[in-house]
């Protein structure tokens, strides 16, 4: 399979942006759905924060943790305050899906081949794959071979520094 890099960016902003910029040249109408897929905790702050770069889209969001279609929940603006997680909410087809790399994890219920069969069952077939991890995961642990994604944005966090002051 071949690939090429789009950009390369740094930060928080840059994976924003980024994303942003993605979802806004698939043309997405009103009637869409981008679905989010991850796990609870590890992946929402990470939902919330590509669900804000692309509020102003007037598109349906959803969240399935856990690639549960039982637990999805609509991604909604709280004025004020940001996005949260809103209604319990059925879907059936997606027009993008959205794979955050907290599936890929150790401690993630879910296989690729999970991911792979989700995918198949919601995804509709002129729909768009758009991986998000860190730390190179996906290629770490072979999904980027095995999933069929069009877009992958992958940051490094490193190094993660701590520091302690003394008073």
């Amino acid at each position: 399979m071949e690939r090429t890099v789009i950009t390369t960016t740094k930060g928080v902003a840059g994976i924003s942006r980024s994303f942003k910029s993605i979802v806004e040249k698939l043309g997405l109408r009103d009637e869409d759905t981008l679905v989010y897929v991850g796990l609870p905790g590890v992946c929402t702050p990470w939902i919330e924060l590509l669900s804000y770069a692309i509020r102003t889209l007037e598109i349906n969001q959803v969240f399935v943790a856990n690639l549960d279609l039982d637990l999805s929940k609509t991604v909604v603006l709280v004025q004020d305050v940001g996005i949260q997680f809103g209604d319990p909410v059925k879907i059936e087809k997606a027009k993008v899906i959205v794979v955050l790399g907290g599936l890929s994890m150790p401690i993630s219920p879910v296989s690729r081949d999970d991911v792979s069969l989700f995918l198949q069952r919601v995804l509709l077939p002129e729909g768009t794959v758009i991986g998000v991890s860190f730390m190179n995961m996906f290629e770490q642990v072979g999904w980027t071979s095995a999933v069929p994604f069009d877009f992958l944005i992958d940051a490094t966090i490193d190094p993660v520094k701590v520091e302690r002051f003394l008073r």
